[in-house]
């Protein structure tokens, strides 16, 4: 097992931030945009009846579409997140092992 490098890990969180940033606002941008998209499908169908225009809409290329999109910026922000989860996890560790290694040495002494 290697040693841990809580600056290396410092320096993930601080590379992986911005990108966690985004993805997570891409990703509430397209929840927030389905509502719209919706809308806009369901006034464009033609049918007076609410629950048909929802049919339609749901059933359209563009809904289905923007479905694909949003499920890809999930999974990019979920996979950012785990990476800085790790990161915050393995300077957790490093410092665990720095504070049991300090205990071992005050008990030797």
């Amino acid at each position: 097992m290697k040693p841990i490098d809580p600056q290396g890990a410092m320096e993930t969180i601080w590379k992986i931030a911005p990108e966690f940033a985004k993805a997570k606002g891409e990703r509430v941008y397209l929840e927030e945009y389905r509502k719209t998209l919706k809308a806009m499908l369901m006034k464009s169908c033609g049918v007076d009846a609410i629950g048909a225009q929802e049919r339609e809409a749901y059933a359209h290329e563009d809904y289905k579409a923007h479905l694909l999109g949003l499920q890809a910026s999930v999974e990019r922000e979920e996979a950012l997140k785990w990476r800085l989860i790790a990161a915050q996890a393995a300077i957790d560790i490093w410092r665990s092992q720095n504070a049991n290694n300090r205990n071992i040495d005050r008990a030797a002494a």
